[in-house]
């Protein structure tokens, strides 16, 4: 595939996101949906980055409180860009901090007091939805499943 195909491709698979965020049909997407969007077209956007876009593209006004697709686009191209994703070993490495027998397995409470409290905190609603991608029926989560299946998605 050409570098041309490839980014006309990307440019509609970026379109078709937009399609799915812009829930009144008027060719704009909230605001507070912009962290979505960029981790649906593969972005991973830190807290603060989404905070900081939202205060540089949102104002006071409801109308810049949504983007437009030509300002998306324009996100998604910033110099510099958004961090990268990282390598499983490093979010492995993360986990085995609290893995004190190193057994690859964290318990899911644990897991859960993790991700809703250190970091980036996540909500109850989105830690849930995680777990539900991974095995926790014996209480415990394998974690270097649990990163393979953040990083595949």
């Amino acid at each position: 595939m050409s570098s041309n195909q490839y980014d006309a491709q990307a440019s509609t698979n970026y379109k078709e996101a937009f399609s799915l965020f812009d829930k009144r049909g008027n060719g704009r997407v909230a605001i507070d949906s912009l962290g979505d969007l960029l981790r649906a077209c593969g972005q991973n956007p830190t807290l603060t980055e989404i905070r900081d876009l939202e205060k540089n593209v949102g104002g006071d006004s409801m109308f810049a409180r949504a983007v437009d697709f030509e300002t998306f686009q324009r996100i998604l191209n910033r110099p510099g860009g958004f961090r990268d994703p990282g390598e499983p070993e490093e979010y492995c490495r993360g986990f085995q901090v609290f893995d004190k027998d190193m057994t690859g397995f964290i318990g899911v409470g644990q897991l859960k007091y993790i991700l809703t409290n250190l970091g980036e905190k996540m909500s109850d609603e989105e830690v849930d939805e995680l777990l539900k991608a991974v095995d926790t029926s014996s209480g415990q989560v394998n974690y270097t499943e649990l990163v393979r299946t953040i990083l595949a998605n």
